[in-house]
């Protein structure tokens, strides 16, 4: 991996993961004396943060890490719930025992990290895990990475909407469910639960006024 690849990604996790806050000022000196890296590949780097919109660019500002676009992250919840109502129909008639054994093995590991200190990162990547399983199971596997390429602002979102455990209970016991209706072929309760699941919150005026200095105005 080339120096601009490893910068690249480093700056790309500080900002999902919020170390870096939306609003920070990425500084072209800061930066070139962090990484020791001169200041024509680090604008390179710049620029790809912002047309994947980890950053923005101001005029006499310079690069600031983007603000959470809820427009943008109900535009993705809206297209995960319409694709993965259609994938789970699909895969209740066609999940092997294989393929039931892999997803209680995610769910038995999510289950042991909820409620453990610092551990919200291992919950987010079973999350995904989870997820990333059935669109394979169900052979789409190609469209969870397309959306993954766009998912900036849902990530962060997710992750601050996840701050507290008994959240994470409630993501816990609808994945369980999910997997019991698959299992049982319950088509029809599928829908109004992945509804549910990715979608209940997004208009929640609690989150807009909790973390309203990460959103965008």
């Amino acid at each position: 991996m080339s120096i601009k690849a490893e910068i690249l990604n480093s700056l790309k996790n500080e900002i999902l993961t919020l170390k870096l806050k939306p609003g920070t000022i990425l500084s072209e000196t800061a930066l070139s004396e962090r990484f020791r890296i001169s200041r024509t590949p680090l604008r390179d780097v710049l620029k790809q943060l912002a047309l994947e919109s980890y950053t923005d660019i101001y005029p006499k500002k310079g690069n600031i890490v983007s603000f959470i676009d809820l427009e943008s992250v109900e535009q993705i919840t809206y297209l995960r719930s319409t694709l993965e109502k259609e994938i789970l129909k699909d895969l209740s008639s066609q999940l092997l025992l294989t393929g039931v054994h892999e997803l209680k093995e995610i769910l038995g590991r999510q289950k042991e990290v909820i409620g453990k200190v610092n551990d919200i990162d291992a919950f987010l990547n079973l999350d995904d895990d989870f997820h990333r399983s059935l669109y394979r199971l169900a052979g789409r596997e190609f469209l969870w990475n397309l959306i993954q390429q766009s998912n900036v602002h849902y990530l962060r979102y997710r992750r601050l909407h996840m701050q507290k455990t008994e959240k994470l209970e409630g993501i816990w016991k609808e994945h369980q469910a999910l997997l019991e209706l698959l299992v049982h072929k319950d088509t029809e309760k599928i829908a109004p639960l992945i509804h549910h699941h990715l979608r209940e919150d997004i208009h929640s005026l609690d989150f807009q006024e909790n973390f309203s200095e990460y959103l965008k105005s």
